[in-house]
Order: structure tokens, then sequence, then C-alpha cells
């Protein structure tokens, strides 16, 4: 097998918007440590070698260019950096160079992205944030250790084994309270209404990121919800979906699956996902520098809905993974997407380790839709446009992937690169606002009935013929 044609099967899509996590592609070693006594990348120096005497002469003149540039800065800069810095930032700068979404991971950064796109971890259960110097709990897992220690959404975590929180970054303290399985650690904790810290003793699990999070909408509207594509994404949907069906005694009207502000995440999740919801027919395309390396990917026949009618939630904060799940079903008329224009990722990122240095994440092909389009700087248009507040249309517009710096160009995709138009929406369509109105209640994460685009899609998916009936 070709190494890019390796590489691109072991492609995936990057979690966060600029950069996040991926998984997959071979063990490939890009720099060679001596070359003439300068460390030089091997690329470039077999490039050298094998050019012809033009190409030759510039790339040694680039090679002495970065190696001069290399001893000023070790020998002069105001104080002294380690060889590894130097080289990791000359490596990052390369990557980050070429678009928004290549990059260097050293070894801890990449070790960071396993554990997230594992979409497991040895831990305590809470998801958390920074205020004021100290962690506050957003929210403790179900059945995970902190939940049973007791620990409450509010808590601020003031002292990790003894020594206090303060000083140190919301990554570092995350760091600390993860761990191999078993391990003891103790919090401090500040609860709101107790006058004395609160001290809870607890071990460490596996602790799985819940990804997918669901419930019933009504009595028979399933709702839900993939913050991110991870190992487990698949998993976690078909098992909510058989979790609601079950509670819903069998009698689901349809459903609505949210992928607003999801980033993105792994390529073979994606596909998976929309394999999940679709009978038949393409699912998403990929096109790469060399044309036998592109690679198309089919549904297999079998929908765990059986057909149900499906409203997909989109915003501008879905991006990557999500828009491949949004477009393959927006394209193969499977379901109706509702919401506002998405992010507009298009690029697929292969990770390479580098043995004994962490990985580099680099963009190697764009992905097409079933229609052929590329979303590359536009991103998915909605068939019902729907915004979630009334202040989310500013006159500017939110930052998406054609306002980065280095974002690829849309290029090859399908003419007009649009969603062919529908004529299968519901009448009640056409009614649908784009903006709440003006008394809206304010978003209440607690509350669903805030939540107006959810409150629009339920309207939708009551129009659309059931499950069976003509269409």
């Amino acid at each position: 097998m070709k190494l890019r044609t390796g590489l691109l099967l072991g492609a995936a899509f990057a979690v966060g918007v600029i950069v996040g996590p991926v998984l997959g592609g071979p063990t490939v070693r890009l720099w060679q440590h001596e070359l003439g006594g300068s460390l030089f990348p091997a690329a470039l120096a077999q490039q050298a070698a094998n050019g012809t005497e033009g190409d030759k002469a510039d790339t040694y003149r680039l090679l002495n260019l970065f190696a001069d540039v290399f001893e000023r800065v070790r020998a002069e800069y105001v104080q002294p950096v380690s060889d590894r810095e130097l080289i990791e930032n000359a490596i990052n700068g390369m990557l980050t160079g070429l678009d928004p979404h290549s990059s260097y991971m050293n070894a801890k950064s990449f070790r960071d992205m396993q554990v997230q796109t594992r979409g497991e971890f040895g831990g305590l259960g809470i998801e958390v944030t920074q205020e004021g110097g100290y962690i506050k709990v957003i929210s403790p897992i179900d059945d995970t250790p902190a939940s049973r220690a007791g620990v409450k959404a509010g808590d601020l975590i003031t002292q990790l084994n003894g020594k206090t929180v303060q000083g140190l970054s919301l990554n570092d303290a995350v760091d600390r309270m993860r761990g191999p399985p078993n391990t003891p650690i103790s919090l401090t904790l500040r609860r709101q209404g107790v006058d004395k810290p609160i001290e809870v003793t607890m071990k460490r699990e596996v602790i799985k990121i819940q990804v997918v999070k669901s419930h019933l909408e009504a009595p028979d509207i399933a709702y839900i919800r993939i913050t991110s594509f991870s190992e487990q994404t698949d998993t976690g949907l078909r098992a909510a979906f058989k979790k609601l069906q079950e509670e819903a005694h069998g009698k689901l009207r349809g459903l609505v699956l949210d992928l607003r502000n999801n980033p993105g995440g792994l390529l073979d999740q994606a596909i998976s996902v929309s394999d999940d919801l679709l009978d038949r027919g393409e699912i998403v395309s990929t096109r790469a520098r060399h044309p036998e390396d592109g690679q198309r990917w089919n549904a297999k026949p079998g929908d765990i809905t059986d057909g149900l009618p499906i409203v997909v939630l989109i915003n501008g904060g879905s991006a990557s993974a999500s828009e491949i799940v949004a477009g393959a079903l927006q394209d193969q008329r499977r379901a109706i997407l509702m919401g506002s224009r998405s992010f507009g990722k298009g690029s697929v990122q292969t990770v390479m380790p580098l043995p004994g240095n962490g990985a580099m994440r680099l963009t190697t092909a764009r992905y097409y839709t079933p229609s052929g389009r590329s979303i590359q700087g536009l991103g998915i248009t909605p068939d019902i446009e729907v915004h979630a507040s009334r202040s989310e249309v500013p006159t500017f517009g939110p930052a998406r992937e054609a306002d980065l710096r280095g974002a690829l160009s849309n290029t090859g995709g399908a003419p007009q690169n649009a969603a062919p138009p529908r004529n299968d929406l519901p009448a009640i369509a056409k009614d649908i606002p784009k903006l709440p109105p003006e008394d809206q209640p304010k978003y209440d994460p607690a509350d669903w009935k805030t939540d107006f685009q959810l409150q629009e899609a339920l309207k939708v998916l009551h129009a659309m013929p059931e499950k069976g009936a003509a269409r």
C-alpha cells in the first residue's frame, strides 16, 4: 500500500473548530536527526538529494538559512532556549502556516488528544470550569466517584490533596484530578450555605465522556444531542435511541438530532452515525492531492429508527464531522435541517505519530457531501432558517471557517455548491419564523421550553408524515 493511501485510510476530523483531537494514521518518521552536523527536515534533505541541480541548490540554500537562524537564536537570544523548544516551535510554525487545522503536538498534547478521542480516562467524573481562582463544578456525571462522594453542581474545589488550586490553570487542575484508576484523591470543597469546608475522598475510575445526551420531548419525540464525535459516539447514539424507544413503549413519532455547537471529531464516527440513520446511498467522499487516494463511503441497509421523521438542529458551532452527518442526511432527503448556517470546515486531517516526539496533524483531503458539494468555507445552509435569539445575527456575523487566516479555498465541488432544492418540506415550513418573538424568555438549559429552535423543530416534526404514511 502506498504511504499516502495508508495515511488517508487513517484519516479523521479535528474535534476542535480550529484545532482539536484526531485519531488515525500510521507511524511516520518525518525528521532525521543528523545531516551534515545540523538538524534538518528529512523530506527537504531527500528533495535536495533527488532533485535537479537547480532544485538541489535552492533546497540547500533554504536548509542553510534554517540552520543559520537556528544557531543565531540559540547563541544570541536574550535568555537561553532549549534546542527542543526551538525545533518544536519551528515545526509548529511550518504546519500552522499551511492552514488553520494543521499543527504539531508535543508528547503531552498528543496524549491529551488520544484521551479525548477515546472518550474515556481515569478520573473523577465531573465537568468543571474556573471561577475566582478556584475550580467550579458544573455538574457531576451520574454513577461516578464524584457523584457517589456527594460532589454537587456549584461546588468550588479549593484544594486537591491538601494543596490549593489557586495559581493553577484549569488544564493543570484537570491533569491533577485525572490519573490511573483505583488511585485515591481528596478534594476540599466550598459549598454555598455551608460554613465549613467539605472534605471528600474518592478513588479514580475509568470515566466515559458523555458525548450523547437524550430524553423524551413530550411522550413521543426522541431528543438526542451529540456533543462531539469520539470513539463512544456511535455506541452512545444506538444505546440512547433504544432506551427512548423503550420509554415511549415503541410509539415514537419522530427524532430531533441536535448537532448545535458540535465541533466535530472522528471521521469513522461521523460515517457510522450517518449510516445508523440511512438505509442506502452515499454518505461522504474525500478527495486528496492525488486522485487515486480519493475515497467514498456508502450506507449499509438498516436504519435504527426504521424510517422515523428526523429534524436535525445545526448552528455556526456545528463543524467538521457534524457537518458530514448534516450534509449526508440533507442530501439524501432523510432529515430536515433547521437552525443557522454551519461553520464550514470541509477538510480532513490525518494524525501522523512522530515516535518519541508527539505527532503532527496535517490536512490531507477535502470532503464532499453526496451531491458533490464542498462546504469548505461556506457551511451548510439549513432547510428552514431559525435563529436561537434575536441577537444571534450580529452585524458582522460570527467567526466561521472562511474568517480564519489561511483557510483553504473551496474548490472541486458541484456547481453552485448548494444543496439540491427541496420540494418535500411540510407546509408549516413557510410559517416558521426566523427569529424568536420579542418576549421570548432567555435560554435556560434546564428548561426546554426556552429553547426556541427546539420548539420550532417539534412543530415541524409533528407536521411531517408519520412513518409509513404516504409522502
